[in-house]
């Protein structure tokens, strides 16, 4: 049985706290307060902590990217450390955000990349700088192949696959009808080609998500609309095949894991379910993410809080 939802005071405190992307690595929380004001020490442990566990460094070095004069500080980290690969990865990384803030140039944010890559040639993460960038600045091909390049060294990769769903979700179909779309067909490749325990199960949610997000954007959102985009079979057995595989496998221990969750949960309340959808808003907790919830166009921590409320049935 589900736990009960927290008293209000409790939810309320940290409704605060929403749309955190650290998620829950409470580590990764702590060293980013102290890299904000400089410490940069901290930061390095942190990283060379984190090893070749790819998915959970390159989930660090992107929120330490975003934050607040990150690029200075990286600067002066690899000022002093001139060839350190953990350095000159986070210094391209926020460089990266830097060009989608129009506070950099994408020119200048893909050469740090190449860098950074040149320094650890193993490490995914300085290709998911430059997948990030493409995404916003780059060809269909550059994007292609630098999502190759990540899965190259990390097959895997969960960010990288998030990334690739989105921008295949926007391509136009050419002919047929929407569950014929190449982003399922993808997704499920993905998923199918992981090892059982993979989080990468629950990427053809995402990709139903991704593409309701375009079809909304295009031809407007309604709730009937919604909920015919989650009546398909296809979607139908998606749905249960992620559920079912994230009461097998969970992967708590994954740095990402609440972004799946997220679309879980969105797609369970989607598809009519609340009650399997409480059950992921219990492990959510606080950890909500923007994607889905603010699909399509919609104001992110409204859609979030008012699901949660429908589905623990306290709105």
């Amino acid at each position: 049985m589900s736990p009960p939802p927290p008293p209000l005071g409790r939810a309320r405190k940290r409704d605060a706290q929403l749309f955190d992307p650290a998620l829950c690595d409470a580590e990764l929380v702590d060293v980013r307060s102290q890299f904000t004001q400089g410490r940069w020490a901290r930061a390095r442990a942190l990283l060379v902590g984190t090893g070749d566990d790819w998915d959970r460094r390159g989930h660090r070095v992107v929120v330490l990217a975003q934050t607040p004069a990150a690029t200075a500080w990286a600067r002066e980290w690899l000022l002093a450390e001139p060839e350190s690969a953990d350095a000159a990865t986070l210094l391209a990384c926020a460089s990266v955000f830097g060009a989608l803030r129009h506070k950099g140039t994408p020119a200048a944010a893909e050469e740090a990349c190449r860098r950074a890559a040149a320094l650890l040639p193993a490490d995914p993460t300085p290709w998911l700088g430059l997948l990030l960038l493409s995404r916003a600045f780059g060809s269909e091909e550059e994007f292609s192949r630098h999502f190759d390049q990540v899965r190259a060294r990390h097959r895997e990769h969960h960010h990288a696959h998030h990334l690739m769903v989105a921008k295949l979700a926007e391509r136009v179909l050419v002919s047929g009808q929407d569950p014929l779309h190449e982003v399922y067909d993808f997704a499920a490749w993905a998923a199918e080609e992981s090892p059982a325990d993979s989080p990468l199960a629950v990427l053809p949610v995402v990709a139903h998500a991704e593409r309701y997000r375009v079809l909304a954007a295009t031809h407007g959102h309604s709730p009937e609309a919604a909920a015919a985009h989650w009546a398909g079979r296809r979607a139908r057995q998606v749905l249960r095949s992620a559920f079912d595989w994230w009461l097998e496998w969970e992967r708590d221990d994954h740095p990402r894991n609440r972004v799946d969750l997220n679309f879980l949960a969105h797609a369970k309340l989607c598809e009519g379910r609340p009650a399997e959808a409480a059950a992921l808003f219990h492990r959510i907790g606080s950890h909500a993410t923007r994607a889905p919830w603010s699909y399509p166009d919609r104001d992110p921590q409204k859609a979030f809080l008012a699901a949660r409320g429908v589905a623990l049935g306290t709105a």
